[in-house]
């Protein structure tokens, strides 16, 4: 009964680091595009604000994708937490994460704006509003 514990364990843990891996993605991208986006606008004399103001909306939508993911990750930890204290013969093989949404710390808002996600994406957001007053 103890090694159905240990799988549980390794189920959760295997969620837990697709979610970290998806984090590592997702500002690869968005970086990436931010990047390629402002370097084919430096081509140009007067960028379009336009095409600034669809960067600033797409960064916004990366970073809320960003805390969302984030979101999930502290889910699957509480209920890793749960689970490893749990007797062997109490383990239900649940992945249901639903009752650890109440925290305020694992909601994507309050993700969004971690310490370790908001500098990343505000420097992103910065930049680009910095271009549009600029061009403006």
């Amino acid at each position: 009964m103890e090694g159905n514990k240990q799988k549980h364990l390794e189920f959760i843990q295997h969620v837990i680091s697709r979610m970290g891996g998806n984090l590592f993605y997702l500002r690869g991208w968005s970086i990436t595009l931010a990047a390629g986006l402002l370097a084919l606008l430096s081509r140009e004399k007067n960028p379009s604000n336009s095409t600034l103001v669809i960067l600033a909306i797409v960064i916004v939508l990366f970073w809320v994708y960003d805390g969302y993911f984030l979101s999930l990750e502290r889910k699957y930890r509480d209920l890793y937490d749960k689970v490893r204290v749990l007797s062997a013969r109490e383990i239900d093989f649940s992945m249901d994460i639903r009752e650890f949404a109440k925290y305020k710390k694992n909601s994507v808002l309050f993700c969004a704006f971690s310490k370790t996600i908001a500098p990343f994406y505000l420097f992103l957001l910065g930049t680009t509003i910095y271009l549009i007053i600029k061009g403006g």
